[in-house]
């Protein structure tokens, strides 16, 4: 039995009178509950504790893949990166810099000209927006100085080349004035004083950038540069091979250090030569290896290995990588214009002239299918739509013109007519280079066969 005597009757209700604020209070609590539930049940409130259904990339992120992509040699994806990260943060001056220094440096996956120069504006515009938000940050100035100094030749920048090289010297200056220890200003300054021939102070800035423990690529790559123009060959791969332990899928590394090997072999006879011919191979291929594991169609690297094999008197060899190249990108009329000049220095006359008429002056999607082919006709009801538009005369296509009207006049019959194409191509080259002996030189003698022929 339970003895109830004594206890307090828990379950009772007890009489109290009500308090009306007590009332108030636990109303407000009550409605405060309901708009809570409510909140959660429209998804105005997210539980702390549920999973975020779009994750919001963060502004390093994209910077730290930029950086990943840039080492990795896959310079579009790098720039796609910081691009992204300018989206986070717009008015990140060090970011705009950054995209502008990849934009630059993309340009030597680029053959043409015109691509060139719209990456190269594209670069420019990235320094303005930029300066727009710091228009007194040094890198951006030196950055521009790095872009002037690559857009100031004849080919992207027409008859003003040169007024890019005088800007360029005065935003390297002014980079260096804003901060006199950016020493990455200091080695693009270099850069430009080599391109305008200075080369006593292309030494001085970049000696000036080498003397404290660097771990930019940018650096190393100028002092190559630099002693590279000075005929430094040797100490000029030394420089490159440290810029590619910083860099090391870096490609056009790869393709400045076999450059320089090709140099020594052309200045050497014998096992050296052939030594030397090798080690520029090797470079090259590990250019070309780097694009295929980045899945990057570039043919320059195959390019200079067809080059190279020319050299080395093995025409096959510099055949078969050309037309890998015009393979790589059907698109591009300098290829084609390169794969005429492998063929020319093999002695390939016949099979150069398809080759460089697709540069010089334009061919049909069926022409330029024949000569992707390997020089034989394409099946007529499967020819991708490929016409290749004409290039315009400049410094750095003068080499497809005068190659192309030459091996026309040298061809030369009755029956083919060749020098009704090769005479107007030698009065454009006349008209455009009659300040330059060694290409005059070329002309007169073109114009010569033509002329033993009949023709003025």
């Amino acid at each position: 039995m339970i003895d109830y005597n004594n206890k307090k009757h828990i379950f009772s209700k007890q009489h109290r009178t009500s308090n009306p604020i007590r009332i108030f209070l636990g109303l407000f609590v009550l409605l405060g509950l309901l708009f809570v539930v409510r909140a959660f049940d429209t998804g105005q409130i997210i539980s702390p504790f549920s999973p975020t259904l779009t994750p919001t990339r963060t502004l390093n992120s994209y910077a730290d893949e930029g950086d990943t992509q840039f080492k990795a040699g896959n310079l579009q994806k790098a720039i796609e990166a910081y691009q992204n990260a300018l989206k986070v943060d717009p008015n990140n001056a060090d970011l705009w810099a950054q995209l502008a220094r990849i934009q630059v440096y993309s340009t030597t996956q680029i053959t043409t000209d015109a691509g060139k120069r719209t990456r190269l504006q594209e670069a420019f515009a990235s320094i303005d927006k930029g300066l727009a938000v710091s228009s007194d940050d040094s890198m951006l100035y030196a950055v521009k100085a790095f872009a002037s100094d690559w857009y100031g030749n004849q080919s992207i920048a027409g008859d003003g080349w040169q007024t890019y090289l005088n800007d360029g010297e005065q935003e390297a200056v002014q980079a260096l004035q804003y901060d006199s220890t950016n020493d990455l200003a200091k080695a693009y300054y270099a850069e430009l004083l080599v391109d305008q021939q200075k080369w006593s102070e292309a030494e001085q800035y970049i000696e000036q950038a080498l003397q404290k423990d660097t771990t930019q690529m940018d650096i190393y790559r100028v002092a190559g540069y630099v002693q590279e123009s000075l005929g430094n060959y040797k100490q000029a791969i030394d420089y490159y091979q440290q810029a590619i332990a910083l860099a090391p899928n870096m490609n056009s590394l790869y393709l400045s250090e076999g450059a320089n090997y090709r140099e020594l072999a052309d200045r050497s006879s014998g096992i050296t030569q052939t030594a030397y011919y090798n080690q520029a191979l090797d470079s090259f291929d590990k250019a070309a290896k780097i694009n295929d594991q980045q899945g990057v169609k570039d043919p320059i690297p195959l390019i200079s290995i067809a080059n190279t094999y020319v050299q080395m008197g093995f025409p096959l060899s510099a055949d078969l990588n050309m037309v890998k190249a015009v393979q790589y990108n059907p698109t591009d009329p300098t290829v084609y214009g390169q794969l005429g000049i492998i063929y020319y220095k093999s002695r390939n006359y016949e099979g150069a002239i398809p080759a460089l008429k697709c540069y010089v002056s334009g061919c049909t999607a069926a022409e330029s299918c024949y000569v992707r082919n390997g020089g034989e006709d394409c099946d007529p009801n499967n020819i991708p739509n490929i016409p290749i538009a004409a290039q315009p005369l400049s410094q750095n296509s003068a080499a497809y013109y005068f190659t192309y009207a030459s091996d026309l006049a040298g061809l030369h019959q009755p029956s083919n007519k060749y020098c009704d194409t090769a005479m107007p191509l030698f009065k454009q080259i006349s008209a455009a280079f009659n300040s330059d002996p060694d290409i005059m030189s070329i002309v007169a003698e073109g114009e010569g066969i033509c002329a033993s022929y009949g023709y003025k």
